[in-house]
């Protein structure tokens, strides 16, 4: 049975927040009431920042992290290791690895795996940049560093292919000190360093299968 509310203006918040994922309508009227009953300094703060956001974030035109401007500041630092690129899922995966403290190269964010059942194939994903970048031929190290899922493994599988041809960079996956089945948002900043310290050549673990 459909909310009956006492105000459009609510019922349309309500409507907005409850697109935000994990977010059902009980959760984004409560959500709702508690920004109404906030200071409207704070509101009003928290409505700017969220359309400031917005309009001022864009995505890097070479790595496709998030960006304020044209190339993010990781691949504008001089000082970071432009001969490894660290291939992740997602921009949460790059705050990740930055949080380990352990990592100095540069990265690429794929913005998801291969996953045919949610209708998710390598076209969708920013994999042709990818092969670019390599064919440019700065990069001499590739690490694979996605989740240790079946759609992750799959990724790493395709990428492994399209970068065959590349015989002289050195194609790497993370150390399995990420459980099978684990996401890298979810794993201890420690394990990640380590795994990251400890990575290991994609062919060995493609023999090993």
């Amino acid at each position: 049975m459909q909310q009956e509310f006492a105000s459009k203006l609510l019922e349309g918040a309500v409507t907005e927040l409850s697109r935000l994922p994990g977010i059902g309508r009980k959760t984004a009227l409560r959500l709702a009431l508690h920004i109404l009953r906030m200071d409207e300094g704070i509101g009003v703060a928290l409505g700017e920042s969220i359309i400031n956001m917005r309009r001022g974030i864009r995505y890097c035109s070479v790595c496709h992290n998030i960006s304020e401007t044209e190339v993010c500041p990781i691949c504008g630092d001089v000082r970071r290791d432009r001969t490894t690129v660290c291939v992740v899922e997602s921009v949460k995966d790059v705050m990740s690895f930055e949080n380990t403290g352990q990592y100095t190269g540069l990265y690429h964010v794929l913005g998801g795996v291969i996953s045919p059942m949610d209708g998710v194939g390598p076209d969708q994903l920013a994999i042709d940049s990818l092969v670019e970048r390599v064919a440019a031929g700065d990069i001499s190290e590739v690490i694979l560093a996605l989740s240790a899922t079946m759609e992750g493994e799959t990724t790493n599988f395709y990428l492994f292919r399209r970068l065959a041809e590349f015989s002289d960079v050195r194609i790497t996956q993370l150390a399995r000190g990420v459980s099978v089945g684990n996401e890298i948002e979810y794993t201890d900043e420690i394990t990640l360093g380590r795994s990251l310290l400890n990575r290991t050549l994609f062919a060995d673990s493609i023999r090993r299968n």
